[in-house]
Formats: C-alpha cells, structure tokens, sequence
C-alpha cells in the first residue's frame, strides 16, 4: 500500500493546484509573494513595493549628475492562515486519481480551501475607502456607469493603470451580460460573451465573477449626522468629532463604514467602531485617508447603507503570501508539497494510512494584506 500511496501523492496535490486555481480567483489578481523556505503559522514573507522615480532636470557636463536614491520598500505579510481541508479515499478513488480524474471529495476540500483563500483576502476591503454606486442597488441594470464612475475615482486616486481587475457577484454579472454594450456583436465586436458566458477585459479591466464577493453590513445612524458645530478640523487628519442633530436616536459606526461629508470629493472609510454614548452626544470617528479639506463644523456627513462589495483594484491594492508547510513528519505519513506557477499557492498534501483506512489532507499556509487603498474603489451593489 505504501508504493501506491508514493506513486498516487504526487498526482492528486497536482489535480489539487490545477482545481485550486481555478477555484481560488483572488490570489491570481493581487501582488502576491512566497518563499521556499517551510514556515510555520506567523511567519512572514516580504512582498516587494516599488519605489517611486521623479523626473529630473537634465544638465549636460563633465561629470555625471548625481541620482536620486531609490529606496524600494516591502511589506511583511505574516502567514498568520493555516487551513486544513480532510477526506477519506476508498481504494477505487485511488485508482481514478491514477488514472487522472480528481476524486469528488478531493474537489470537494480544495473548494473549501479556495473559498477560505478568497474569503481572508476580500476581507480586507474595510480599509477601501473609495465608493461609486448605490448602496443596495444592484449595478448594471441599464448601463456601465457603476464601472465608469469606478475609473474616474481610481484616476482621482492616482491609481496606476495596468493591470485592473474588476470583481463583481453573481447579480451584477447578469446584470453585465444583458447589456447590449456586452452582449451584441455589432456594439462589443466580440463573439465571446454569447458562446463562453465572459465579459473579459472591457473598459481597461479585465471582469471576473465571483461567489465569494462580501456583503457589508453597515452600522446604524440617524439621519443629521453632522461634524460638531464650531469645531474646526484640518485637512489630512484622520479624526473627527461628529454629533447628530437631532435627540431621537443614537449613531453606532462600524469598521468599513464608508463616509461622505458635504463637500468633500474624496469618500472615507472608518477604520475603528464608533458608539455614540447617547443621542446627541459626541462620538469621535476614526477614518482613512486623511481629510481631503479642512473642516469648519457642522458639515453633513452621509453613512452608505449596507452594500455588496463589488470591487476595481490594481493588482497591487492587496498582497497575498503563502509558504510551504514542513514535508517530514517523523515517519507518521507521507508528505509533500507543491508551488503552483499561476496562482502562486502553496498547497501540501498528507497521506496516514489510519485503522483499515487512509486519511489525505491538502493544507496551505498563507497571509494577506491591503497595501494600497488609493489602487481600489467599491462598486456598491
């Protein structure tokens, strides 16, 4: 039984990349880093950011002109995600794995798996302060205005051009793929939305769906929400003391709040809970990014309602990490672990042949982290 399980390993771990990938759609569309090294849950892989380059003066002459230092930085992701996704194979799915056909309950973990992936990276879209669209609206009923107004933020937030993805749910893809501007030949000049049912690279973008996309479920407020009255605020700080105006209820913020305030172009995120103690009273909200003016008091400032989470990003808005985990387990089982080139997953696989069965578990160790807010903006749905 051993040699078979030997010869069987490394076929299923690669059937387990080659279906996570495609299952696992976040980790293809952002920066992503890993090292060979086995780690441990905590270890940390650095993810290179790169650093910017001014234009300078050209002044011919004898000697050459000095530089400007360039001092590329990187952000260490810790690997803090350890996810384990178990099955029990009967000897025929070994077999079938052999013969090149993923066992179901193989597919079935690595789905697990994919969903847990996607699910830690979305999870960062708290720290996305940049918002189109309406909250509770599903986008794309008539036309590609949530999208277009999506590019004009990202350009107000300087957002590199290329490469864009944008990731959207199951509602708002039907609603996408009804459009005319999609759908007809005669106005899209692409035959592919009919046959393959996908949108592909539109508008300077490539389009994906996804069954993972979250739902932000927003804090309560009453209407008159209002920075407090004579209380000046200058522009680029990141806290401001609000109050509502009226005594008939309270404001309860919640982290990934999205703000408007009267005035202001730029949206903002709220980035702790904020609790008013009673109506009325003060409550200090912490946000992102800093103010874009100054504020004088009593400027109206508008909560978004709770909205799906649809999303344009650059690559390099959210980074992604993953190691190996250790192929040696004392005798006990049979290891071992693969780096697929795509998606850049490192996936393991443990073969334990236990009481009259045998135990197989593909694990991963991997991190995620927001790195570049300004590269994203909400698509509210």
């Amino acid at each position: 039984m051993s040699q078979d399980l030997t010869a069987v390993i490394p076929t299923l771990l690669a059937q387990g990349l080659v279906s996570l990938r495609q299952r696992a759609i976040m980790p293809r569309l952002v920066s992503r880093a890993f090292e060979l090294a086995p780690g441990v849950r905590g270890s940390t892989v650095n993810v290179p950011i790169a650093s910017a380059v001014p234009a300078t003066d050209v002044s011919p002459g004898a000697t050459h002109a000095g530089g400007t230092d360039i001092h590329p930085t990187s952000v260490a992701v810790a690997c803090d995600q350890w996810k384990e996704a178990a099955f029990v194979l009967s000897d025929k799915e070994v077999l079938e794995s052999i013969e090149g056909t993923i066992p179901m309950q193989a597919n079935e973990a690595i789905k697990s798996l994919a969903n847990a992936v996607d699910a830690h990276i979305w999870s960062f879209y708290k720290g996305v302060y940049g918002f189109v669209g309406t909250a509770g609206t599903t986008p794309f009923a008539a036309d590609v205005t949530g999208f277009t107004s999506a590019r004009k933020v990202m350009a107000r937030q300087l957002t590199d051009v290329d490469p864009r993805y944008f990731v959207m749910d199951p509602d708002a893809e039907a609603n996408a793929l009804a459009l005319a501007a999609f759908r007809d030949i005669g106005q899209s000049g692409d035959s592919g939305l009919i046959s393959d049912g996908v949108i592909g690279r539109k508008y300077g973008a490539t389009w994906l769906m996804s069954q993972n996309v979250p739902t932000h479920t927003a804090g309560t407020i009453t209407t008159g929400l209002i920075a407090k009255s004579g209380t000046a605020v200058a522009a680029g700080l990141k806290t401001m003391v609000a109050t509502t105006a009226v005594s008939t209820g309270a404001c309860a913020l919640l982290t990934g709040d999205i703000l408007a305030i009267a005035g202001h172009t730029t949206t903002y995120a709220v980035s702790a809970i904020a609790t008013q103690a009673s109506a009325a009273s003060d409550v200090t909200i912490t946000f992102t990014p800093g103010l874009e003016k100054a504020l004088a008091g009593s400027e109206a400032i508008t909560v978004k309602g709770s909205h799906v989470v649809n999303m344009a990003f650059h690559r390099d808005a959210f980074a992604f990490a993953t190691r190996p985990l250790e192929t040696t387990g004392a005798g006990l089982g049979n290891f071992q672990s693969a780096v697929d080139p795509v998606s850049g997953i490192v996936l393991r696989l443990e073969v334990e042949r236990q009481n009259k069965r045998t135990r197989w578990s593909y694990d991963i160790l991997y991190g995620a982290q927001i790195i570049r807010p300004e590269f994203a903006v909400r698509v509210a749905g």
